[in-house]
């Protein structure tokens, strides 16, 4: 059963002790985030995953702020329903708690966003808290961070360190954080986490125990070429119904099949 009416921070917090699992994708545009919001999902989140899936790249680490809030802005404008939530970037609070809550207020001032992510728990409990103290609701991100790849070496490595993990999850939460991401973690432990905070966790690769989950709208989708991790389901193949349909239209192009006087003006 989905929240009803308008998601906030509240009501996406209520969901946990009420029993609702939340369902989260990834929009980057307009466009898509209508079309997320219209399926009736929880919360967006405008990933600095954009950097893959928008940008090419290979990591998150080039995505700018400036980057970030024009994505949001696209976002929000096609949203009704749903929470939106934004990443804040590589750099963007790690100087210091002040320059946290600079960046993270630029985010809800220029946009419709109702919430703002960054990695981390321990190391960022004290930024958690400064955004929480500036009524700037956040959400935490642990287990496998995107932007510690030079530190952390493999993307695709499960987290199974129980008590960092959990002390991670457990800081946030104490420092004000409203729900926190659980990535790449194995599944016992995510139950463990999950049990352990009052807090929603969603999940993205950290089994079915988590208060929610999260995923890449493209992912899921089936527009991404060459992305097949074990916890990815995919719900649709719209890269090759794409593929096909755009060959189709090139091939009635060069044989004169279209347009047609159906499709042209007297």
């Amino acid at each position: 059963m989905a929240v009803e009416g308008r998601v906030t921070v509240p009501k996406f917090m209520a969901a946990k002790a009420q029993g609702r699992k939340l369902a989260v994708v990834t929009a980057y545009d307009w466009l898509w985030a209508g079309i997320c919001d219209a399926a009736g999902v929880d919360a967006i989140l405008v990933g600095d995953s954009l950097a893959m899936v928008v940008q090419g790249r290979s990591s998150t680490l080039p995505v700018t702020l400036s980057q970030m809030l024009y994505h949001a802005e696209l976002v929000t404008r096609g949203v009704q329903r749903a929470m939106v939530i934004v990443d804040l970037p590589f750099l963007s609070y790690h100087v210091s708690p002040r320059q946290a809550v600079r960046n993270a207020g630029q985010i809800l001032k220029r946009t419709e966003a109702a919430a703002v992510k960054l990695e981390g728990g321990v190391q960022q409990a004290d930024t958690i808290k400064a955004l929480a103290d500036a009524d700037i609701p956040v959400m935490a991100h642990v287990g496998l961070r995107p932007q510690s790849v030079r530190m952390l070496g493999s993307m695709g490595k499960i987290q199974r360190d129980r008590d960092l993990l959990l002390a991670d999850a457990q800081a946030a939460e104490q420092a004000g954080a409203f729900g926190i991401v659980l990535e790449m973690v194995s599944q016992k432990i995510a139950a463990d986490i999950t049990q352990a905070l009052t807090i929603p966790t969603i999940g993205i690769g950290a089994g079915p125990h988590c208060d929610g989950q999260v995923l890449v709208g493209q992912d899921l989708l089936g527009l991404m070429d060459g992305f097949h991790p074990k916890f990815l389901k995919k719900y649709a193949d719209l890269r090759t119904t794409a593929i096909a349909a755009i060959q189709q239209y090139a091939t009635e192009v060069r044989s004169g099949e279209y347009p047609t006087a159906a499709h042209s003006h007297d």
